[in-house]
C-alpha cells in the first residue's frame, strides 16, 4: 500500500476525470492510471467504471472513497502529532490560502494571534484556489482561507466543513493616478481610445469575479496583460500599464498615498467575502483557539 494511491483515488473520486486528476496530482496520466490499477489490485475489486463517460465510481469505489479520505486524514494528523511530540513543541497550524490573502491579510493577523495564543506555530501554503481546496479535502491542511462571491459557485462541497465568514472587502477598478488622468481612463466614459486592461487568468477565481462584475456591459477595455497573481497585476498597475481590478486590502496604502485612483463607481465594484473553513473535530487545543480568535 502506498499513501499516494489513496490520494490519487480521492482526487479521482472528486474530479471523475483521469486527465484532470493526473494534472492535479502532477504526474502523467499513464502513471496515474497505473497507480489506480495498483490500488484496485491491492483491494481486490475495481474502483472505477472505465466504460462510462464521464468516469464513474463502481459500487466498491463509492464504498471505499470515504475510507480513503479518513485514512489520509488520520495518517496525516498522527504524523504531525508524533513529530511535534518528538520535538517537544506544539503542532503546526496549517493554512491553505490564496496568495493575495496570505500577503495582505493572514501574515498580519498571525502576528496578532502570536501575542494571545501561547505556543502558536503556523505553516502557510500559498497556492491557487483549486490546490487549496484539494489540501483541505485531503486533510493536508487544517484551515482553508479564501474568497467567496455570490455569483461564483463554490469549487468544493462546503457543507462537509465548518465555515466562518471573517469579513468582506471590495474589488476595485483602479489605475495609476497620472496615467488615468492623462488617458482619461474611466469605465463609464464613452470618449477616447480603449483603455489598456490588466486582467486575471480567466480560469482563476478572481478572473471569474471580474467577468461577472463586467457582465453584459462593454467598457472600452483592451486586454494588454494577463496573470493569475494579484501582486503581479498590482505592480503593472502601479507602473501605469493600464486598468485593473484589485482587492482593496492590497491597494489601500497606494490609494491613500495617491499612487492609485479608482476608475469606476460602486456599480463596477465586486464584494468578496473572506471565509475560513476547517474540520472542527480535527483541531487540537491550539487549533481550536485559532478558530475562535479569527
Amino acid at each position: 500500500m502506498d499513501l499516494n494511491w489513496l490520494q490519487d483515488f480521492v482526487c479521482l473520486g472528486r474530479t471523475l476525470n483521469f486527465t484532470r486528476a493526473a494534472e492535479e496530482r502532477n504526474i502523467t496520466q499513464p502513471a496515474f492510471s497505473r497507480r489506480i490499477k495498483s490500488l484496485e489490485i491491492w483491494l481486490g475489486a475495481p474502483l472505477v467504471k472505465r466504460s462510462t463517460y464521464p468516469v464513474q465510481l463502481s459500487d466498491a469505489g463509492v464504498q471505499f472513497l470515504p475510507v480513503a479520505r479518513e485514512t489520509i486524514t488520520a495518517l496525516t494528523d498522527i504524523r504531525q502529532s508524533i513529530r511535534a511530540e518528538e520535538r517537544g513543541t506544539t503542532a503546526f497550524q496549517r493554512f491553505a490560502v490564496l496568495h493575495t490573502i496570505s500577503v495582505n491579510y493572514l501574515s498580519y493577523r498571525i502576528a496578532e494571534l502570536e501575542d494571545c495564543i501561547p505556543g502558536l506555530r503556523v505553516r502557510v501554503y500559498s497556492d491557487n484556489l483549486r490546490v487549496c481546496c484539494q489540501m483541505l479535502q485531503e486533510g493536508t491542511c487544517d484551515f482553508l482561507l479564501y474568497y467567496r462571491h455570490r455569483d461564483v459557485a463554490p469549487v468544493f462541497d462546503e457543507r462537509q466543513f465548518a465555515r466562518k465568514d471573517i469579513g468582506t472587502e471590495q474589488m476595485l477598478p483602479v489605475a495609476e493616478t497620472r496615467a488615468a488622468r492623462a488617458g482619461g481612463w474611466y469605465l463609464s466614459s464613452d470618449a477616447g481610445e480603449d483603455m489598456p486592461y490588466l486582467g486575471y487568468d480567466p480560469t482563476s477565481f478572481l478572473g471569474t469575479v471580474v467577468d461577472q462584475t463586467i457582465g453584459d456591459r462593454k467598457p472600452q477595455l483592451a486586454l494588454r496583460y494577463m496573470d493569475a497573481l494579484t501582486e503581479s497585476i498590482k505592480r503593472r498597475t502601479l507602473a501605469g500599464s493600464g486598468v485593473a481590478w484589485l482587492p482593496e486590502n492590497a491597494i489601500a496604502d497606494e490609494i491613500a498615498r495617491g499612487l492609485l485612483v479608482p476608475v469606476g463607481g460602486k456599480e463596477w465594484q465586486a464584494t468578496l467575502t473572506l471565509s475560513l473553513f476547517c474540520s472542527l473535530n480535527r483541531l487540537d487545543r491550539v487549533g481550536g483557539a485559532v478558530w475562535e480568535a479569527l
